[in-house]
């Protein structure tokens, strides 16, 4: 036999020696930490009390630390948990932080299902680099996280059933009107809002979070006038100008009204979709998970005395069909 073809089986003859040589008494092993056996942060409770955006932006800051080991011991589980508690309630950075753990295994599991949600939310915020990371991963897919679901406070109530309503209190004072309203927008509100079937302190306080009653705003989106209408939504209901006092009121009662329809008179709904979209409302199965569209409904529920409910017109559009999953809850993880 040729040297050459000797050679694997003298490796296979060293090798079995080198085993026996090196035998010794058996010695435990220490677990192998693998990146699927990495922990799962839980999801945080809901909170006491009221949440402020000071209380907010502290989680995040007790998150960096947490996560970077700056003047506390690194702990990865505690930093998700606490970005998660601030991206409940509308945090950007804290979104995409928290993505970025989940994406990277940064000592937590890894979930890109949730990462693409949590990216999501802080890319329609105007997070670039989260802009980034969603055009990679593509569009979320599934219910949103728990880290994105709206804190209890705001989840749209059940309705009464229809023999419970009948026997329901009597009808609750109408809404305030601003203090700061100019006396010619209230009387034009008073007079043309029963044609839309609205609360006229409604649409006061819409105008009021929305322009503070300046007829010439314009947002850095071109939203435009008292009741800042993109272009898009002036077009969808017929206001040729914008900026003209009378146009702009009707066409906002037109799209409140329609809004009305939609979420069957859910106050907080109907705000949030004001300000974020109808869309974005219904893929988070209730208020969406940016900061702005948080303070704007606590703005305009203030503005109406805490009013949740509205009567709606049935016959104006079809209600949402995501309304019954935000009203009974649906399974998200």
């Amino acid at each position: 036999m040729r040297f050459a073809n000797r050679l694997p089986l003298l490796r296979a003859l060293l090798l079995s020696w080198l085993l026996v040589a090196n035998a010794g008494p058996a010695v435990a092993q220490a677990p192998v930490l693998t990146l699927d056996g990495l922990p799962r942060p839980a999801t945080p409770p809901p909170e006491s009390g009221p949440v402020v955006p000071e209380r907010v932006l502290g989680w995040r800051r007790e998150a960096q630390a947490y996560e970077r080991g700056d003047n506390v011991p690194r702990d990865p589980v505690r930093a998700a948990e606490l970005y998660c508690r601030a991206a409940r309630y509308g945090d950007a950075e804290a979104q995409y932080s928290l993505a970025w753990m989940l994406t990277n295994s940064r000592g937590i599991e890894r979930d890109d299902a949730a990462a693409a949600h949590l990216f999501a939310a802080a890319a329609e915020q105007g997070i670039p680099q989260a802009q980034n990371m969603l055009a990679s991963m593509g569009t979320p897919r599934g219910a949103p996280p728990p880290c994105l679901v709206q804190p209890e406070e705001e989840a749209p109530k059940p309705r009464l059933p229809a023999k419970a309503a009948r026997a329901a209190p009597a009808p609750p004072p109408p809404m305030p009107i601003p203090a700061n309203a100019p006396a010619p927008i209230v009387n034009f509100v008073k007079i043309m809002a029963p044609e839309y079937q609205l609360e006229p302190g409604l649409v006061l306080a819409f105008i009021a979070t929305e322009s503070n009653f300046d007829p010439y705003a314009v947002s850095p989106k071109q939203a435009q006038g008292l009741m800042q209408l993109i272009p898009g939504t002036a077009a969808r209901f017929n206001v040729r100008n914008p900026m003209d006092p009378a146009q702009n009121i009707r066409g906002g009662m037109a799209y409140l009204r329609w809004l009305m329809a939609l979420f069957e008179g859910d106050v907080v709904l109907v705000a949030a979709a004001y300000n974020a979209g109808e869309r974005a409302v219904e893929r988070y199965l209730g208020v969406p998970p940016y900061a702005e569209t948080r303070a704007y409904v606590r703005r305009i529920l203030a503005s109406t005395g805490g009013r949740t409910n509205h009567p709606f017109d049935a016959k104006v559009t079809d209600p949402s069909p995501q309304l019954t999953l935000m009203r009974r809850g649906v399974p998200l993880r």
